[in-house]
């Protein structure tokens, strides 16, 4: 059976890792699967239940053995019985989004968001810097109108439609061009927002030398990026350009040069913030149950994601 690694391209990481031929020099065997060529999960209210596509995947025949995703989707694995393991992180992406309003809105703090439409990519990190961000507030999930959005939820705060919106960039930085925001939080104040990686418990278990060639093949990539951040940027244009869009190289060039590259380790920070958003997904209705993330740690793995951190990187 090939070992299947599931990707996109709001993981960075995989997304640049499929185009480099790194891992089949290693592991010939190897399927790369696109989680957007995959049937859509069934809709979820975004009010009571956070979609669980990713995880669903990892357990699903015709799925993917590993998978890169934002903070949030592995909580609501492990929170629906999956039994993961964590891979590793990246460094803290502070900049790579904040939830904003529109300047003169009326809407300044986070407390002025009692009863307002607020847009989210619903599922993702950005549903957790919510949650943390109302949290902190003094609110929670039921004092807003969360909207689930796509990739014009900057385009419907500007309309009107959303009255507020935690954005990432490129596509923030479009909408920065044509209107002024207001902050209402920043991503740096609230959570660290890695990068991780994970998979099944039986399949780290099972393969652990195919696993470490992937994780040592990953580390190689983001070094690679880190010097090439432009041509990082073109293998996400030309991705964009073939499926009938239109994108900017210097704004993703821009992007990836502002984000942390390299696999770390977990850390007991990121556990403690991943416990948190269990705890709270968990007592806003939006997860079955809370749970012991650091069940989903193998020792192991850290101890080789560390090695190679220490270890000479090819370019």
């Amino acid at each position: 059976m090939p070992i299947r690694i599931g990707y996109f391209p709001h993981n960075n990481s995989l997304f640049v890792l499929r185009h480099r031929g790194i891992v089949e020099r290693a592991l010939p065997d190897v399927e790369w699967v696109d989680l957007r060529a995959l049937p859509a999960a069934a809709p979820v209210d975004v009010k009571t239940a956070l979609p669980s596509l990713h995880s669903d995947w990892l357990f699903t025949e015709g799925g993917y053995d590993i998978i890169g995703t934002g903070f949030t989707p592995p909580v609501t694995a492990l929170a629906n019985d999956r039994d993961i393991v964590y891979l590793g992180i990246s460094g803290p992406r502070i900049e790579n989004g904040r939830l904003v309003a529109k300047a003169g809105s009326g809407i300044d703090t986070v407390a002025d968001l009692k009863g307002k439409r607020v847009g989210i990519a619903h599922g993702s990190w950005q549903t957790t810097l919510l949650l943390f961000a109302l949290d902190r507030a003094g609110l929670g999930w039921a004092d807003i109108e969360p909207v689930d959005t796509d990739v014009n939820g900057g385009t419907a705060l500007i309309d009107g439609d959303l009255d507020a919106w935690v954005g990432a960039y490129p596509g923030l930085a479009a909408i920065e061009a044509v209107a002024e925001l207001h902050t209402l939080v920043d991503t740096e104040s609230v959570f660290s927002h890695p990068s991780l990686w994970f998979t099944r418990r039986d399949f780290a278990e099972n393969n652990r030398e195919a696993l470490e060639t992937i994780l040592a093949a990953l580390q190689e990539s983001d070094a690679w990026i880190i010097e090439n951040p432009r041509a990082a940027a073109q293998y996400f244009v030309d991705d964009i350009v073939a499926r009938g869009g239109t994108a900017d190289l210097d704004a993703w060039e821009s992007a990836l040069r502002g984000r942390p590259f390299g696999v770390h380790p977990v850390s007991d920070a990121f556990l403690d913030e991943q416990q948190r958003a269990a705890d709270l997904l968990a007592a806003n209705g939006l997860a079955p149950k809370s749970i012991p993330v650091r069940d989903a740690v193998l020792p192991w793995i850290g101890d080789f994601v560390a090695s190679t951190r220490s270890a000479p990187v090819a370019g």
